[in-house]
């Protein structure tokens, strides 16, 4: 099998990288090494971010409807090549076919989202603020801003950016996850062919060291970053002190409340999706399920127990499996491996009930793959590590609470706040939930609320360090900076 060994593009060139050493790719479905990315340098990032602040200049003073033109053509070449990126991104990060192939829809409607950036970029105009003074407000672009991809959607969250930055006439650097490089690889010699000008898009492969020549760079206006809290923490302190916008989207621990009144059998259906699609590792998969009421949880313990028996479980791109619409493929890595079965360790030691054990798991043929089997604890109390620690991967934790005060209340007193779900017939306790509950993204009645390209995606508390959240029109107030004009002109004398 030939190992690929990823370059950097930069100012619209492939860059063969400085020798600074190189990351093996693994797949994580049997172990083997897929390719090569580089670990590049902060002079490589420095390089990119300067060719970048070059192309500003010009591509900021490019009309509007022609910056947009470029991303009506990656569109259609993302939609015929769709099921060759689809293929990389399984191969590489372990989900299954159907949510890979999700993921690049949703990257579509990002594109068609910044395809509208000559309306959505619209300043305002106030006449006669005052008497014979005129006030404007006009959304300037600002220069170059970068931004840092997670493993778990390689397509998705780099598309929550990318088009919003280029669309609205500014030019952006992309440091892909140094453990699933390859789709955004893929992508950027797609980009390559839609005839943007030199600078405009660049990628760096690397890691933290990338990273930070991002954020330390002073012609990097804004940084975005989808990862773990420490890590946004740690960027939003950094970016603070350097002036720089920022947006970190953190870690996540989502609740599916389910009320008596739930239609049991759909909610059940609906909450292995939530729970066990990608392997558990979405930052908004469901993680812990909320029975309300002793009937309801003895309910849920019992079904969804039963029904997370069934999943299947197998290397995503094994024909006899690839088009399952529930597939759990493998975890990200070892290290990611090793944490989850230290956590159910963590679960037993601490008294929850383990209804359900996913260690041990094999897939034949595939000894080597990072493979855990659907795991699920009941009898979890607030303060278990299980319950307050984003374990991310399939391990569920089941709680009851008496009524929907409690279970709003054990939402409400997580560190994390990113989605949250109810499951009711009820409109009352909807709305009750829907106001009260503390997390950016509701669902009712459904798993996982992570809202299309037309609305905005973040969460609340420690799940988000920014004021601005990704994707739809609320980014456009990141990527522009507004200028407020005020102005009034005398009458020329006769």
């Amino acid at each position: 099998m030939d190992v690929k060994v990823y370059k950097n593009y930069v100012n619209g060139k492939w860059i063969e990288p400085e020798n600074n050493g190189y990351v093996d790719i693994v797949n994580p479905s049997n172990g083997d090494i897929i390719a090569k990315a580089p670990l590049s340098t902060k002079a490589e990032a420095d390089k990119a971010i300067e060719a970048a602040h070059k192309a500003f200049k010009s591509w900021s003073k490019t009309p509007g409807p022609r910056r947009a033109k470029p991303l009506f053509e990656l569109r259609k070449i993302f939609m015929d090549n769709e099921e060759e990126i689809s293929r990389i991104l399984v191969e590489e990060m372990g989900k299954s076919l159907p949510d890979a192939r999700a993921e690049m829809k949703r990257s579509f409607e990002n594109i068609e989202v910044a395809c509208a950036m000559p309306m959505l970029q619209q300043g305002d105009k106030l006449v006669d603020s005052s008497f014979g003074i005129d006030g404007e407000v006009l959304r300037l672009p600002m220069g170059v801003f970068t931004m840092v991809a997670p493993f778990n959607f390689p397509a998705m969250v780099p598309f929550w950016f990318i088009p919003y930055a280029i669309a609205t006439g500014n030019t952006i650097v992309v440091k892909p996850s140094k453990q699933v490089p390859g789709t955004m690889v893929k992508i950027t010699e797609y980009i390559d062919k839609i005839g943007l000008p030199p600078g405009v898009f660049n990628l760096v492969n690397g890691d933290r060291v990338v990273a930070d020549a991002f954020i330390d760079h002073p012609n990097v206006k804004g940084f975005s970053l989808v990862g773990s809290t420490n890590v946004c923490r740690t960027v939003a302190e950094k970016c603070a002190r350097n002036n720089k916008r920022f947006q970190a989207m953190g870690s996540a621990k989502n609740h599916l409340v389910a009320m008596p009144d739930a239609k049991v059998d759909e909610v059940v259906r609906n909450m292995l999706t939530s729970c066990f699609g990608c392997a558990g590792q979405r930052c908004m998969a469901s993680s812990v399920l909320v029975g309300v009421g002793d009937e309801m949880y003895k309910t849920i313990c019992d079904k969804f127990v039963n029904e997370a028996k069934d999943v299947i479980l197998a290397n995503p791109l094994d024909p006899k499996y690839a088009e399952e619409p529930l597939v759990m493929g493998p975890v990200i890595s070892k290290k990611a491996y090793d944490f989850i079965y230290k956590m159910i360790d963590v679960g037993i030691k601490e008294g929850a009930k383990l209804l359900l054990d996913g260690r041990g798991a094999k897939v034949q043929g595939h000894e080597k793959g990072f493979f855990i089997g659907p795991t699920v604890f009941a009898d979890v109390k607030e303060g278990m590590e299980i319950h307050k620690t984003e374990i991310f991967g399939p391990v569920v934790c089941i709680m009851k609470a008496k009524n929907l005060d409690e279970a709003i209340g054990i939402i409400n007193r997580h560190q994390y706040g990113n989605g949250a779900s109810i499951y009711t017939q009820n409109g009352y306790w909807a709305r009750k939930f829907k106001l009260e509950a503390e997390a950016g993204m509701i669902g009712v009645n459904i798993g996982i609320p992570a809202p299309v390209a037309f609305l905005p995606f973040g969460g609340m508390k420690n799940s988000q360090f920014a004021d601005i959240k990704a994707q739809s029109k609320a980014i456009v107030n990141f990527y522009t900076e507004d200028k407020i004009i005020t102005e009034r002109f005398w009458p020329e004398k006769d």
